[in-house]
């Protein structure tokens, strides 16, 4: 078993802050749909990250986020971002499903 440092808890502490002011400009959870600033990517819910899991994350910083954020979260992990939330006051409220019109 391998003990973190000092180091990876401070890099790992920073990748945790960096996700929780990050958010998700485009997409069903973006500024469109999520006005002003869109979805925190902490907060989307599984079945999104694992499409993207599935078919490719963006390009960049955001698509490195979003794949950590999946990696956290496909392990059963989801209760790290807690404190997070908690400071943010509480869990992004997301809209529920709209209902199909035929």
């Amino acid at each position: 078993m391998n003990d973190f440092t000092e180091i990876e808890r401070d890099d790992f502490k920073n990748l945790l802050l960096e996700i929780g002011k990050t958010r998700i400009p485009f997409g069903k959870f973006g500024i469109k749909f999520y006005p002003p600033a869109g979805v925190p990517i902490m907060d989307l819910p599984p079945e999104y990250l694992t499409w993207f899991y599935q078919n490719g994350f963006p390009k960049g910083r955001l698509g490195e986020l979003l794949a950590q954020v999946w990696e956290i979260k496909s392990v059963g992990m989801d209760s790290v971002f807690d404190p997070l939330r908690k400071a943010n006051g509480g869990r992004y409220p997301l809209l529920p499903p709209r209902k199909k019109s035929f």
